[in-house]
Formats: C-alpha cells, sequence, structure tokens
C-alpha cells in the first residue's frame, strides 16, 4: 500500500507560499539559475519529442543557457522547441504542484532528480554540470533522508517557487531585442510578431500559475 502524505494546515500553506514568493524576489539570482535550467530542459525535451538529435545543453553563471540540437531549421517542430523554454519551469512547477497536491511529493520530488541526471549527461560546460549536480544531490538527499513532512514542505515551496518565478523571465526578455533571444528566433520563422509571443508566454505562464496556486493554496482548511 503506497502511504499519501497529510496535507499542509493553513498556517504552513500560507508560510510555504511566503517563503517561495521570498526566493522569487529576495533571491532571485539563485532562483533565476534554477528557472534556466528549466528553460533548458524544456527545450532539450522539446526537441528530443519533436524528433531532434540534442547535442549539447549549457547554463552559465550569468544565468544564461543554451541548448544545441540538430534537426530541420524550420517547420513546427522547430517552433515547438524553440516556444517549450519559457513555459518550462511554470509547467514543471504545475507538475510538481499535482503531485504534491495529490500526497506525492516524494514522487514529485524524484522525477525531478532524474530529469536533472539525464540533463547531466548533456551538459556541456562545467559549471552547468556543477549547478545540476548541485541542485539534483541536494533533492536526491533530501528525498532519500528528510522525513515524509518535510518532503509535503519541500514539494510545496519547489512547486510555488517555480510557478511565481516562470513569469518574470518573460517579462524580462519582452524588453530584450536582441536577435538570438527565443522570441525574435520564432518570429523570425513565423513571421509571427515577437510581442504575440511574448504575450503567448505570459498567458501560459499565468495560466498556470493560477492552476498551480488553486491546487496549492489552503483553500477551507
Amino acid at each position: 500500500m503506497i502511504a499519501v502524505d497529510v496535507p499542509l494546515s493553513a498556517v504552513s500553506g500560507w508560510l510555504v507560499f511566503a517563503v517561495a514568493a521570498a526566493l522569487v524576489v529576495v533571491a532571485w539570482p539563485l532562483t533565476r539559475t534554477v528557472v534556466t535550467i528549466c528553460h533548458e530542459a524544456g527545450h532539450a525535451v522539446a526537441a528530443v519529442l519533436v524528433g531532434r538529435r540534442l547535442a549539447g545543453i549549457r547554463v552559465h553563471s550569468d544565468t544564461s543557457g543554451l541548448t544545441v540540437s540538430r534537426g530541420r531549421p524550420r517547420g513546427p517542430g522547430m517552433v515547438f522547441m524553440l516556444f517549450a523554454g519559457y513555459a518550462s519551469a511554470s509547467l514543471i512547477g504545475l507538475g510538481v504542484a499535482l503531485l504534491a497536491w495529490a500526497g506525492r511529493s516524494s514522487a514529485a520530488l524524484w522525477l525531478m532528480v532524474v530529469l536533472l541526471a539525464l540533463m547531466l549527461l548533456r551538459m556541456r560546460n562545467f559549471y552547468g554540470a556543477l549547478v545540476v549536480l548541485a541542485t539534483g544531490a541536494a533533492l536526491a538527499l533530501a528525498s532519500w533522508f528528510a522525513p515524509a513532512p518535510v518532503l509535503v514542505w519541500l514539494a510545496y515551496v519547489v512547486a510555488w517557487t517555480l510557478l511565481l518565478a516562470g513569469p518574470r523571465p518573460v517579462l524580462e526578455v519582452a524588453g530584450n531585442r536582441s536577435p538570438g533571444t527565443d522570441g525574435a528566433q520564432l518570429a523570425k520563422l513565423t513571421r509571427v510578431p515577437r510581442v504575440l509571443w511574448v504575450l503567448a508566454w505570459l498567458l501560459v505562464d499565468v495560466g498556470v500559475l493560477l492552476a498551480g496556486g488553486w491546487l496549492l493554496l489552503p483553500w477551507g482548511r
């Protein structure tokens, strides 16, 4: 019989939200690195799903990142891969939120460890490998040794942090006119203006935040 987590109390639920909000506001450079890992993971997973060959992933100390894949330079697959990045942190947060809400916090954390381990195999720079390894090791150690109530807290903090952080990089890239951004590349591929891609990312991220928040907030408790 599989054990199910004990739900957080109302007070604990709001405390977790406050901790995650602080991580997004006060500790943004650290949180931004985690968001970049999720962003590049999204590109990588999308590339594999559409049949592209994943060549490598990089995460840099300035919180930028790069995922290189080989395949057709145009078409729906390329569009899907480029779009996936800025939606990924929010979607991963929603996945963690769904599992935590269902009482499967440990499973949520272990799935993240597996994703990080797969990313590590494709990392092509030292800093990126270091931060991915450190993040995965921290989650694995917590999942293995921490008591169940701590795992619930951790899963909720991870979910809230990714959900709250998801829209922020989209707002940052909105003012970036560089031709190398995902939005600029999407505009070039599709002839859809860059601003519409930014709005699409915001709609996805804010919508996912609302959905995840509905699951995580202690309504009625």
